[in-house]
Parts: C-alpha cells; sequence; structure tokens
C-alpha cells in the first residue's frame, strides 16, 4: 500500500470525523504556541524589505478547526510581535498554504475560510491569502528558498510507504508472506528483524523530509514539528502508541475468533507508521546537518482527549474508553475499512472501547509527544 494516497483522516464533520475528534491536536497545538510565535516574531524580523510576503506552509494539515487554528495563531503572533515592538505596519503580507495528501477533505477547509475570514485578527491582521497543496511532504511541494517557516503537528510518525503484505521489506526478507503476524503495529510479538525494517523506513523518510525542506526554506528559514513519539529507547509501554495500537489489534483478533475477519486479512495488516524516540530524532537531525536544533522537548498528553486532569488515576475507564475509542476510529477508520471492509468498523470500535476501558483500569495512559524547533543551518 502507499500511503501518499492511503492515509487519510475521517472526512466530513459529522460525529465519527476527524473535524470532531482532533481534540489531541489541538492541545499540542497550543502547547508549543510560545515556541511558533517566537518562530514566527524571528522570520517576520528578518524580512528584507518593508513590502514583503512571508510564506508559512502547514504540512499534513487534515481538515477541521485546527488547521484555521494554526493560520490564526500565526496572524496573532505577527499582531502581538507589532504591538509589542510599537512597531508600525511593514506592509508585510501573509502566504498560507495547507499541504496534505489529495485525499484530504480539501473542500470542508475551504467552506471553513469564510466564516474564519470574519474573525481572523480584525483590522490589525496583515493580508493575508490562503492556498491548498495537495501532495505529499516526502516530495518536492515548493520551489527552492521559497518558505520561511514550515509548521507539522501529528504528521510526521506516517511513514511513506507500506507493503501491502507485511511491510515494505528487503529482497532477502520478501519471501516470508506474514512478517508480523497478529500484529498491526510493533507489538510484543514483533520480530526483532521487523522492528529494524520500521527504523530503517522512518530514518530514510524523515532524512529525507529534511533535505527536501531546506532547499526550499529561504536562509535561516524555521521548521516546527509535533509528533507522537517514544519516552525511551524501549519499544512497548504501557502509555505510549505501541500500547494503543496493540489494543486496536487485539480488538480486531477478537473479530478473527468471532469469524468476522480472515486471519490472514489481520497478519497482512500493517500501519504505515512509526512512532520514534528523541534520541533517534536527535540523531538523525545532527548526522543529516542541514538545520541546527533551537529546541527539542518532550511533553505527555493523556488518551482521553477530554481528560485534562493530572495525576495517574481515570475517573470513568469507560467514559474515558469511548473518546479514545472516537479519537483513534477518526484516525484509522479510512484505513482500516481499505483493508478489512466497512461492515466491521462498528463493532471494531465498540469493542476496541471496552478494551481501552480495561487497559485504563490499571492506570492512566498517555501520549509522548516530540517536540522539534529546528533553524536552517548556514551553508
Amino acid at each position: 500500500m502507499d500511503a501518499t494516497s492511503g492515509v487519510r483522516m475521517a472526512t466530513g464533520n459529522g460525529e465519527n470525523s476527524y473535524a470532531v475528534n482532533s481534540r489531541l491536536q489541538e492541545k499540542a497545538i497550543l502547547e508549543i504556541r510560545p515556541v511558533l510565535r517566537k518562530a514566527i516574531e524571528e522570520v517576520y524580523m528578518s524580512l528584507s524589505t518593508r513590502q514583503s510576503t512571508l510564506v508559512v506552509a502547514d504540512l499534513g494539515c487534515s481538515s477541521g478547526p485546527n488547521t484555521l487554528l494554526v493560520i490564526s495563531e500565526v496572524i496573532g503572533a505577527i499582531c502581538a510581535y507589532t504591538k509589542k515592538s510599537q512597531e508600525c505596519a511593514r506592509g508585510v503580507e501573509v502566504q498560507f498554504f495547507l499541504n496534505d495528501l489529495p485525499g484530504n477533505d480539501f473542500n470542508l477547509v475551504f467552506r471553513s475560510l469564510e466564516h474564519f475570514e470574519d474573525i481572523a485578527g480584525g483590522k490589525e491582521a496583515p493580508p493575508h491569502y490562503v492556498a491548498g497543496l495537495p501532495g505529499s511532504y516526502y516530495g518536492k511541494l515548493f520551489p527552492r528558498q521559497s518558505v520561511h517557516l514550515f509548521h507539522s503537528s501529528y504528521s510526521l510518525m506516517w511513514r511513506s510507504k507500506v507493503h501491502a503484505s507485511c511491510i515494505t521489506v528487503p529482497r532477502e526478507l520478501s519471501s516470508c508472506t506474514h512478517l508480523n503476524e497478529g500484529n498491526i503495529y510493533i507489538g510484543k510479538t514483533t520480530p526483532p528483524t521487523v522492528i529494524k525494517l520500521f527504523q530503517e523506513q522512518f530514518r530514510k523518510d524523515f532524512e529525507l523530509f529534511l533535505t527536501l525542506r531546506s532547499r526550499e526554506l529561504v536562509s535561516g528559514g524555521r521548521i516546527l514539528l509535533t509528533f507522537i513519539g517514544r519516552k525511551s529507547e524501549e519499544m512497548l509501554m504501557h502509555g505510549e502508541v505501541s500500547s494503543v495500537l496493540e489494543l486496536v489489534a487485539k480488538s480486531l483478533y477478537h473479530l478473527v475468533q468471532k469469524g468476522r475477519v480472515e486471519k490472514k486479512k489481520l497478519d497482512s495488516f500493517n500501519l504505515p507508521y512509526y512512532a520514534p524516540s528523541m534520541k533517534e530524532v536527535n540523531t538523525l537531525i545532527k548526522k543529516n546537518g542541514l538545520f541546527n536544533v533551537e529546541q527539542i522537548k518532550l511533553f505527555e498528553s493523556n488518551w482521553d482527549p477530554q481528560d485534562d486532569l493530572d495525576g495517574d488515576v481515570v475517573l470513568d475507564s469507560a467514559s474515558s474508553g469511548k473518546n479514545v475509542a472516537q479519537c483513534i476510529r477518526a484516525v484509522l477508520e479510512l484505513l482500516i475499512v481499505d483493508h478489512f471492509g466497512q461492515d466491521i468498523i462498528e463493532e471494531l470500535f465498540m469493542v476496541f472501547a471496552a478494551t481501552v476501558a480495561k487497559h485504563l483500569e490499571k492506570a492512566k495512559a498517555k501520549y509522548p509527544i516530540i517536540m522539534v524547533s529546528l533553524k536552517k543551518a548556514m551553508p
């Protein structure tokens, strides 16, 4: 399966859509607001003339309120800076590019823009323009040295490709029909050879991403990334993404036992996904050599997007299980439908909600989120 066509969030704005079930992603954008504002201020100050265009691209923008939230945060940062510095308006215009795969619900984004323009920044807002840009961020997107800031949230854990029968494998392993039997990602029974293949695909994708973006950024341009990662080098921990995806696999296996899903279908389904550790990310950036790390940190977010409480206890595991299921469904439903068909979806996520609820009875689970702020290195 080519992830450039297969990975897409649930479209529309219904109760199971990504637009309605993307609060986790909203929390991440708000968490990194100070870093985004600092990056915007710096690229704004670096503009060479008073009559300039600031180009900002949101990669993996998806659809729904978070897409417009990023635009709002950039406009807000510029307004706050000009007010704080008591600087007269520079005549700067802002060009936003919203990038995602062609299957993204761009129509919903464009329909939302009209209302957004009525409230965005008021009279103090700089002139700004918004365009959609379909395509993979693992490919060329812009002319050389044309972009000032790239932003990407909850996107770079998705891989560029995954093989239909297992995952993209070296020729010497391609005779194995099911290398990752019973798993849809890296699980407790995943062989070390398969883990290395997931890691290698991430390395290739991330190095390619950095190289392409470096070419497209102006001198001194910035990249701000947030994506799901790991707290340690260990692959499997209670609260990390491996655990939640193991529960999806467990729920699918429950349907196998009921005769609703063929086992070979489960064994041949692997997500084009990899959650790296902080060490992996840092090592690859330094090896690539095209960027300086301005800031890198890890923060955590509860599995339940509606749970804003600290602590280790889930107050209502059944309710949290349903909330987690809604969130995961908005992200994975279309991938699952492509492979297994539509008929199992309702039953699958009912089973999954109950499975997550039982898991959360042990302790609260949290996703580790990696944030990286980069500045293009001088040649």
